[in-house]
């Protein structure tokens, strides 16, 4: 545990003692707080998981300005009012704390007044990544259009530097938590495989394919015929490049088009939607699990992998971090609300799997090499952007490690006269 080096100014004085009247109650202090003058507030832990360090005398004000929200922190932290040293993941426990506090008036005057005390907060000048800003009705083709092109068009090369070597940016399936990356990614995409029971000649969908390897995989390994669908034109392209690379021109192919777009009723055997859930909206459940019917033909299976709320959590009226800075209009849903709209579409649940834990270490895989490969991603996105992935990253491990959110793997089938097809057992899921 390193000593306390106190502060030399009045402005960092006040600022210790802000922090203090925050944090006194919160125990153990595993973190350690250095101002920008150099003055310290040592942890109680030693050694300490993290550093927060305050890079101005204004940064408080930008931190707290809303204290009810994780935006005003989210931004602060984007924009360098301060950084985060060491286990980012560490501080979601700390900001969950202070979001939580119901803060009496006296208290409320009094951390108002020290905060009065600071300097207003340095303007940011408009660099780096901005909020996103999207035009039309939600959900629409249209706003959906802008609002994947705002998180998928980041560089390709930005990605590749800390996703597994497919592209592959869903939740990883691992054997055991030490597992590399690239194993448990190529494990999960055999298994996605394996529980649509996909057969050679079977032509497949992937509704929002990413970079394509889930498509590659199922026409390489399983010999179907294989459509991706995405939004990003970036995405597209790279994923027909490595397509062609594969040699795998004849049985696979990835297009830029939205799934409301598509018009051959059932055209496919096996439909899958791995990641892409998150972006189509309540409102719209029963318009994408009717599309998903007609796609398919009577007998297919339809996998539909996606990131669920809890149904105990109240729906934030105000924007978020994530709203305005990764998912614009995304949208968690519960997995009951998921499953009742399938089943009034007509489709039978036939399976149901969490993933939860699986999120979790993924996500921390893809932190850990973001952050190893920090210059490298700033030769193709500024710094904001970087800081905007490393925050929502490590934040979502929290979240996923605490219960907080969820992942769901449903596999639906669209009877057929009754018949659905399917082995009495799962045993030929856990066999390669």
């Amino acid at each position: 545990m390193t000593s306390q080096v106190l502060p030399i100014d009045k402005t960092a004085s006040h600022s210790l003692a802000f922090l203090q009247a925050l944090l006194g109650d919160y125990h153990p202090r595993n973190f350690e707080v250095r101002l920008w003058e150099g003055s310290r507030w040592p942890a109680e832990t030693d050694p300490p998981r993290f550093t927060l360090v305050l890079k101005h005398p204004g940064a408080l004000r930008r931190m707290f300005q809303n204290p009810t929200s994780d935006l005003s922190l989210g931004e602060a932290y984007i924009y360098d009012d301060f950084d985060v040293e060491g286990d980012i993941e560490a501080a979601f426990p700390v900001a969950d704390y202070l979001m939580s506090l119901d803060w009496g008036l006296a208290t409320r005057l009094r951390l108002g007044w020290e905060l009065l005390h600071l300097p207003g907060s340095r303007e940011h000048g408009g660099a780096g990544r901005q909020a996103a800003t999207l035009s039309g009705e939600p959900h629409s083709l249209e706003r959906d259009r802008q609002a994947v092109t705002y998180h998928y068009d980041v560089p390709g090369d930005f990605y590749a530097l800390w996703l597994d070597r497919r592209m592959v940016y869903s939740c990883a399936y691992f054997a055991e938590p030490g597992e590399d990356l690239d194993t448990a990614q190529e494990r999960k995409l055999d298994y996605l495989c394996r529980k649509l029971r996909l057969r050679p000649g079977e032509r497949l969908l992937d509704i929002g394919c990413g970079w394509g390897g889930l498509v590659i995989q199922a026409a390489q390994r399983y010999g179907a015929q294989a459509l991706g669908i995405t939004l990003s034109r970036p995405q597209a392209e790279l994923a027909n490049t490595r397509i062609q690379q594969a040699g795998l021109g004849d049985r696979c192919q990835v297009e830029v088009c939205d799934y409301r777009e598509l018009k051959e009723p059932g055209a496919f055997d096996k439909l899958v939607s791995v990641g892409m859930f998150e972006h189509v909206g309540e409102a719209l459940l029963a318009a994408y699990f009717q599309q998903a019917w007609r796609l398919l033909r009577p007998g297919g299976a339809f996998l539909n992998h996606g990131i669920a709320r809890r149904a105990t959590d109240p729906l934030s009226k105000d924007p978020t971090f994530s709203d305005r800075y990764v998912f614009p209009d995304g949208e968690l849903v519960t997995i009951s609300a998921t499953l009742h709209h399938a089943e009034e579409t007509g489709f039978e649940v036939r399976d149901v799997e969490s993933l939860r834990e699986h999120y979790a270490l993924t996500l921390r895989h893809w932190v850990c090499r973001l952050e190893a490969h920090h210059q490298q991603a700033l030769a193709v996105v500024d710094e904001p952007t970087y800081r905007v992935w490393r925050l929502f990253m490590s934040g979502s491990a929290y979240g996923f490690s605490a219960g907080r959110t969820n992942v769901y793997q449903a596999l639906l089938i669209k009877p057929d006269a009754g018949k659905s097809g399917l082995p009495l057992t799962r045993a030929d899921w856990y066999t390669s």
